[in-house]
Order: structure tokens, then sequence, then C-alpha cells
């Protein structure tokens, strides 16, 4: 995040949220809107300058006047048309959710900086749904890859909704690990939230479109740059009940991460490695500073007080991979895999690689040669043996 001014208001408390009544009345939506558009004032100025004028509308007259902002911002603002701008928004397949909608994650307000609107992409991102963020390195080992992707697809096949940044390395693999089992995942932006950014991580960003949900504070064409992706940290730990580290060199990105789920008070776990390498330096200082160690899925569940029966019953059709799905539509009795091959108009080795996963997630028993729906025999199958089938998914 760009460097902030020696403004002694800087030094006060900060008021929490938003004053009252931001974004009611006439003109407050569009103001709203024109405020998440700027790009030379950062959120924290902003926040202070929303609360010393009391209202987004005040705020973008003060911006006008040159109170705050850039030279950029003003010039926006002269010609901006928030009908133009909706319709940008919606030309991207993505929506803007202000303070109060049902989209807005209500632990942002509990930032020092919320942002004023968030942008997504995908499905609705859901209250009531319980979320872990798992990040680390862009440039991990090849154990720190397996462990991200597992902790991905633990976390989704209990139901958790997993939270990363979309960057490659361990942000990827515990996105990919979520979608594995057909789980929901959150990807955060640092970028407008129709940039795909990096771009070898492009079918996964399209992947969690699909699937899951793509979300950022800055609106479609903004480019990716270095200063972005603090602010976007803050918002991977606000959308989160726990934290964790996979892998990460001291001063990274990884541990601003970490420094946002303190000061919220958050959970945080990190995963040990060797003493000698770089990429264990984030993990285990913060293990030092008090971080709770863990191996692993198990031990992660266990210190969030799952109960790892949940593994099964948890997971659900909606969002599987569509190989995945049309395996499962066409299982309405139990059938033999040749027999599920010809429903699902697919070809035996992939219809068995399908069943084998829908198999593994609890959704499908197989028994005698025959696979069924889990709940045409009562229940969901305990997952079994989910590390053993973890060396078998290609590493991409």
């Amino acid at each position: 995040m760009q460097a902030e001014s020696d403004d002694p208001a800087a030094e006060r408390p900060r008021p929490e949220g938003f004053p009252s009544g931001f974004g009611e009345g006439p003109g407050e939506a569009d103001a709203v809107m024109l405020l998440a558009c700027l790009l030379g004032i950062t959120p924290r100025v902003r926040h202070e300058l929303l609360w010393r004028e009391g209202s987004a509308s005040a705020a973008v007259e003060a911006i006008r006047g040159g109170v705050a902002g850039s030279d950029n911002d003003r010039a926006f603002l002269r010609n901006a048309d928030p009908a133009r701008i909706h319709s940008r928004i919606g030309a991207a397949g993505a929506r803007f959710a202000p303070p109060g909608d049902p989209e807005y994650w209500p632990a942002f307000l509990r930032l020092d900086d919320p942002p004023v609107g968030v942008f997504l992409r995908g499905r609705p991102l859901l209250l009531g749904r319980e979320r872990v963020a798992v990040v680390g390195s862009r440039r991990p080992s090849s154990a720190g890859k397996e462990v991200a992707r597992g902790l991905g697809r633990d976390l989704a096949s209990v139901g958790l909704v997993v939270v990363s940044g979309g960057a490659l390395g361990i942000d990827a693999r515990a996105h990919e690990g979520a979608l594995d089992v057909g789980g929901v995942t959150v990807g955060v932006l640092g970028s407008g939230i129709d940039v795909e950014y990096p771009a070898t991580n492009r079918d996964l960003l399209r992947a969690i479109v699909q699937h899951g949900t793509l979300l950022g504070e800055y609106p479609p064409g903004v480019p990716a740059e270095p200063f972005r992706f603090p602010a976007r940290n803050r918002l991977i730990a606000a959308l989160s009940i726990a934290v964790v580290i996979v892998e990460g060199v001291a001063r990274s990105g990884t541990r601003s991460t970490a420094d946002f789920a303190l000061q919220l008070g958050l959970d945080l776990f990190a995963v040990p490695g060797p003493v000698a390498s770089p990429l264990t330096d984030a993990p285990h200082e913060l293990i030092r500073d008090g971080a709770r160690l863990i191996r692993g899925s198990d031990d992660l569940l266990d210190d969030l007080g799952i109960d790892a029966s949940r593994r099964a019953s948890s997971v659900t059709p909606d969002g599987l991979p569509s190989d995945q799905h049309a395996v499962f539509t066409a299982l309405i009795e139990p059938m033999l895999p040749d027999a599920v091959a010809s429903a699902a108009r697919l070809s035996v080795p992939d219809t068995i690689a399908a069943l084998v996963r829908l198999e593994l997630v609890g959704l499908v028993n197989g028994s005698g040669g025959r696979f069924r729906r889990a709940s045409q025999q009562g229940g969901p199958k305990e997952v079994a043996a989910q590390h053993a089938a973890d060396a078998e998914v290609p590493d991409a």
C-alpha cells in the first residue's frame, strides 16, 4: 500500500465502520461507487475523509475541491457517469457491494481502513459460511504445494470455504484443493475485478468464478501493482475465521496477512518445515510468537473444533467439476461404471476417475463393483485415504 502522510490525525484512534447514514439518501449510492473507483487516495485516507465529511457525497465534493485525492481523481470525477460505470461493471460480469449489501462481509467494518465497497464475480458471497484462509509463498517447495493442496481439499470436504489470494504457489494450490472436491473457494484480487493476474492462473481464476467467488476492492481494468497486495491481504484476513500460513520468507506478504489476522483476533496457524530453509522463516517466526503449529489437515480440523465425521456429510453436489457432476447426475440407481459412462456420455476411464473422486468426498459409495449415491444408502461414506489420493492429483 502507498505510504501515508504525516497527518497528526493518523495517530488518533479511528472510528470503526462508516458514519451513520453512509450510502443512504439521494446521490449517496452513486457517490459510494465513485469513491470505490478512485485510485489516487488510499483506503485509510478515504476512511478519515468520510468521517470528517460525514457522507459519501460530501467526500466526493471534498476531493473535487482538492482537499484529498489526486489530480487524476479529480479528472475522473469531472467526467464520471455513474450509469456508464455500472454498465462497465456489468459488462465485466461483476457486481458492486457497498456496506449494508448482503455480500459486503461485516468483518470488513472492523478494519482500520475498510473498503467503501467490494467488486465481485461468480457465486454470491453468502453469510453463514465459515471461511479459512490458506496463504503462503509464491515460490513454494514441492512439500509446501502438497500441504496447501491437501489443506484446501480437506477444508472444503468438511464444508468450509477456502480463501486465498489467487496468486502463484501456495495460493493457487489451496484454491485447487478446494475445487478438486467440488468445494467452494474465494479468491481475493490485488487488481481490477476483471484482470486475470497472474496470467498463468487464468484457468484457475475462471474456475473460481464458476464454482466460487472472486472479490476485490478495485473496479474493472485496474492493473496489478505491488502496493495493492498488502491492501488485498487485509481483506483475505477479514473474510476468514482463521488464517493458515504455509511457507513464506521473513517480511513477506504472507507475514502481512498474518499480522492482519492478529489485529482482528483470528486464530492463526502455521506449518513448520526445515529450519535451514528461508521458506520457513515466516511460519517459524509466527510459531515462536504464539501461532499454533499444525502438521496438516487433521491438526487444523481438531484445533478448529471440527469433528472429522463432517468430512463427508458437508460436501454437496453443488460446484462439482463438470465430469463429476455428470456422473453424479447419471447415478440414479446402483450402476456399473460402464453403465454410468454411457448415461453420463463420458469415457469409462474418465467415469471411473470421477467415481473415485466422488467416493472420496462421500457423495458416492461403491460395493460389489456397483456405485450408488451415498444418500441411496441412508448416509455418506467416511472419507478415507485422502492423503494417498493427493499423490494421484497432477501438480499443475
